[in-house]
């Protein structure tokens, strides 16, 4: 009989899956719903050892002798203190130590009750990963302890072998153990070559429906995708203008539009297939996360774990081009009704894509930037900034040789001007132009005050007087308050402070305007240049949503 704990149950379902047969227990109660689930499985030896300090270097004779990762489990307290020297012999000897710890919930710490100690991460650098698994009471409690687990254990064996650490607190009451079939869970497996797993290679042969998604990646200028044929005609690529184009064949920049519109899409995919970092829609991403029974490959040079869709079954170690050739290898070998298949499944998401593509109408914010990304010159760079700016340029068309660039890492709006003057400094050959909201603009005014400001630089300022992406915010009113400290309403301008920067300065407020200084936006110039575009917040939210 299994604990009802459901993040032990977890816990030992993937620990099967990963390899482990050897479990050493030691004695007391927080850790009864691990040690009891443990003992009653036939594919874990269990070994009880009383003494903890004995109990783990008896854990890395095991290791020593089979080659494989072995668990230590002990209750909370000092009991887990005891595991230290051992845990700092297996680090330097490079054997996967597992050490799981019962602890008490989180706000008993420090509160003067018994065997409470902080345990999160006690083993500073000497374990190779240290998670501390929630106690399951809703669906995100559940993926979120999957994905740890499967973390940790998967750290234990990737690149040079070494200790992990499994935190598991259990409120009461815990001592029950009376489930009788422990549930699937999911096992996230990181693979250096596809043919490394032989079922993932029949899936990917005889899959119909593979969906492929871009992230945010940097731009390269020798990115060459037209080796990759069967990847270019048989997967379609969700992306959005932060992909840069880096995809084995045309990214479909439409899909949050698509999603939004709530027209019909093409059937679910069965294999899902992602690379790069952030997605800015937040359409694309709970569209992926409907699929839990999708195969999802996640290609990660580093072969970091990153589960964004929630769905990640692989983990793909390494370089895209090495994996793109791989894969296309694949699918070349698919039979041809699969390829066919595969094609219209394809094709279907074009049609979508090019349907959902936006028409703009009348003078805001997102019109204006639909014009300014049509129309960039094939030497131009794209700077964007945070919030609605990303969002506006995304909406539209950009040619693939303008590389784009934006601080997606945190998604703030502070410093995205001043990273854009840097990199236009640094980069002198090139036309560089930015595009940034007014709050964005005011809170990085400091960016101009540069002795090092090039003359390369173009500023597109949308001003329309305070931030416009918390009206579109599904479900928030804004009152009064709400206008003075949510979107931080103001009645500021540019003009003089960019002029005392050296700053050429035009203001635009109508569409006729922009047309005419958007022509000339990127003339030759002794200076860098201001393009202030004052719009209606209320009409620019509009715009959008009907992009959209």
């Amino acid at each position: 009989m299994y604990s009802n704990k459901e993040s032990v149950q977890i816990l030992a379902k993937l620990l099967v899956a990963h390899g482990v047969t050897d479990a050493v227990l030691c004695p007391g109660s927080r850790n009864i719903p691990i040690v009891k689930t443990l003992a009653a499985m036939d594919a874990i030896t269990t070994w009880p050892v009383t003494d903890e300090r004995s109990a783990a270097f008896f854990a890395l004779g095991l290791m020593q002798k089979t080659g494989r990762p072995a668990v230590v489990c002990c209750t909370s307290g000092t009991a887990l203190l005891n595991f230290h020297p051992a845990v700092a012999e297996a680090f330097y000897q490079e054997l996967p130590l597992v050490v799981i710890s019962g602890d008490r919930p989180a706000a008993w710490i420090g509160q003067t009750d018994g065997q409470t100690v902080p345990q999160p991460h006690v083993f500073g650098e000497l374990v190779k990963k240290s998670v501390n698994v929630p106690e399951i009471h809703s669906d995100e409690d559940r993926w979120f302890a999957n994905r740890l687990i499967n973390d940790a254990l998967l750290s234990a064996t990737h690149d040079r072998l070494g200790p992990v650490h499994i935190n598991m607190p259990f409120s009461e009451p815990f001592f029950a153990c009376d489930v009788t079939t422990l549930p699937e869970t999911r096992v996230i497996r990181r693979v250096e070559h596809l043919t490394d797993d032989p079922a993932l290679v029949e899936t990917l042969k005889n899959a119909t429906r593979i969906l492929g998604v871009v992230g945010q990646c940097k731009h390269q200028a020798d990115h060459d995708a037209s080796q990759y044929n069967a990847l270019d005609q048989q997967v379609p690529w969700v992306g959005e203008i932060l992909a840069n184009g880096q995809a084995p064949g045309a990214v479909l920049t439409h899909a949050d539009q698509l999603l939004a519109n709530k027209t019909p899409l093409p059937e679910a995919p069965q294999v899902v297939i992602s690379h790069g970092g952030h997605l800015v829609s937040k359409r694309i991403k709970q569209y992926l996360r409907q699929f839990s029974d999708v195969t999802h490959l996640h290609i990660s040079p580093d072969g970091k774990v990153i589960d964004t869709f929630k769905n990640v079954t692989h983990i793909v170690r390494g370089n895209e081009e090495t994996v793109w050739a791989e894969l296309n290898r694949l699918l070349e070998a698919s039979p041809d009704s699969v390829a066919n298949a595969r094609c219209e499944y394809a094709q279907a998401w074009k049609t979508a894509n090019e349907k959902a593509r936006p028409r703009f109408t009348g003078f805001s914010g997102p019109a204006a930037i639909d014009r300014l990304t049509r129309r960039l010159p094939a030497n131009a760079v794209l700077h964007l900034a945070n919030s609605s700016a990303v969002r506006y340029a995304a909406v539209g068309d950009l040619h693939p040789s303008v590389p784009v660039l934006c601080n997606r890492g945190t998604s703030g709006i502070e410093g995205s001007m001043s990273t854009a003057v840097g990199y236009a400094a640094a980069d002198p050959q090139h036309q560089h132009v930015l595009v940034i909201g007014d709050l964005s603009f005011f809170y990085d005014m400091n960016a101009l005050w540069n002795v090092n400001l090039p003359k390369n630089l173009r500023i597109v300022l949308l001003n329309n007087s305070g931030g416009a992406i918390f009206h579109g915010l599904p479900g928030l009113a804004l009152g009064q308050d709400g206008h003075r400290f949510v979107s931080a309403e103001h009645k500021t301008d540019a003009q003089a402070w960019v002029e005392n920067c050296g700053f050429t300065y035009q203001a635009v407020r109508t569409e006729g305007e922009w047309m005419a200084v958007s022509e000339h936006l990127f003339d030759d110039t002794n200076a860098p240049l201001c393009v202030e575009i004052f719009t209606d917040k209320d009409e620019d939210v509009k715009a959008y949503k009907e992009a959209l």
